[in-house]
């Protein structure tokens, strides 16, 4: 990533939740603490199964008196509609504003060059009245900003920017070991905790009751995570099946096949040997190792 390279995230689409229940309606349903949002702190969380099993991942940004939710743009008619089924009588409006609202990446030593900025995960300042934040995932994402279309264009000439190709950054977020594209793959299929949400900083374990929360700690606190999502690079041939094997053996699924795949696999004494040679299909493939690990 260039320092002045901004990235317009187009496949992202934004909800906008208000009301004078908003905090407690989220604090209901999502893996994270909606209390430590604030106009200074945006945060990364998920919606789970009754069960624990992924439904959707977003990030929450504090603006006037609701909340934005920066997720995919694919599923956001259908998170739109989850949320809906879970307001019953609360007071609460939600509104897409994907078509007012857009989401801006830049690099993180951009960000800090801004007037009370600060190095720290989802730390959050106003850029003309527009928050914008450093990725509470992995500052190595770099930094987002939540404008209006029409003011879009003008603040990256304000901010010194210049457009870059976007496969860029989603290449640096695979490397990452970060899953953002096609996300909607993994609904039902794979338990929220196993998408590195805790690495991630997208569960609070203390904070109490949400959806999906009784199987989520149970695995956790009995040291049942058994499998995690990974990001595979494919280093030769093609693929053609989604079984990802090593000398015939079964390690895990394909899950996210596309130019930047993702497979759950099946961890040994809690951990995975990434120097292992891999198949999927015909392809030959490699794991790549999240800056987590």
């Amino acid at each position: 990533m260039n320092r002045n390279s901004v990235y317009i995230l187009e496949d992202r689409g934004l909800l906008y939740i208000n009301g004078d229940d908003v905090k407690g309606f989220l604090q209901n349903i999502i893996t994270n603490n909606i209390e430590n949002v604030s106009e200074d702190r945006s945060c990364f969380s998920a919606l789970l199964t009754p069960q624990g099993k992924y439904l959707y991942d977003f990030i929450i940004i504090k603006h006037k008196s609701g909340y934005f939710l920066d997720c995919e743009k694919k599923i956001i008619e259908n998170l739109y509609k989850q949320l809906n089924l879970y307001k019953l009588r609360s007071k609460v409006d939600i509104l897409n504003l994907s078509n007012e609202f857009v989401v801006a990446n830049l690099t993180k030593e951009k960000f800090l060059e801004l007037e009370n900025s600060k190095d720290e995960n989802g730390f959050t300042i106003k850029f003309r009245e527009d928050p914008i934040f450093l990725d509470p995932r992995s500052d190595k994402l770099g930094a987002r900003l939540v404008i209006n279309l029409e003011k879009l264009y003008l603040s990256i000439k304000k901010l010194g920017l210049e457009v870059s190709d976007v496969n860029e950054y989603y290449n640096t977020s695979h490397e990452l070991g970060i899953a953002q594209i096609d996300t909607n793959k993994l609904q039902d299929k794979i338990f929220g905790i196993e998408c590195n949400f805790e690495e991630l900083n997208g569960i609070d374990f203390k904070k109490g009751c949400y959806v999906g929360q009784e199987n989520t700690a149970r695995i956790k606190l009995k040291d049942k995570l058994n499998k995690r999502l990974f990001a595979i690079k494919v280093l030769d041939g093609k693929i053609n099946s989604d079984e990802i094997t090593s000398e015939n053996k079964n390690l895990g699924k394909l899950l996210i096949n596309n130019k930047n795949p993702f497979a759950l696999l099946k961890l040994e004494d809690k951990s995975f040997n990434f120097n292992k040679d891999l198949k999927c299909g015909d392809a030959k493939i490699k794991v790549l190792r999240p800056n987590w690990i």
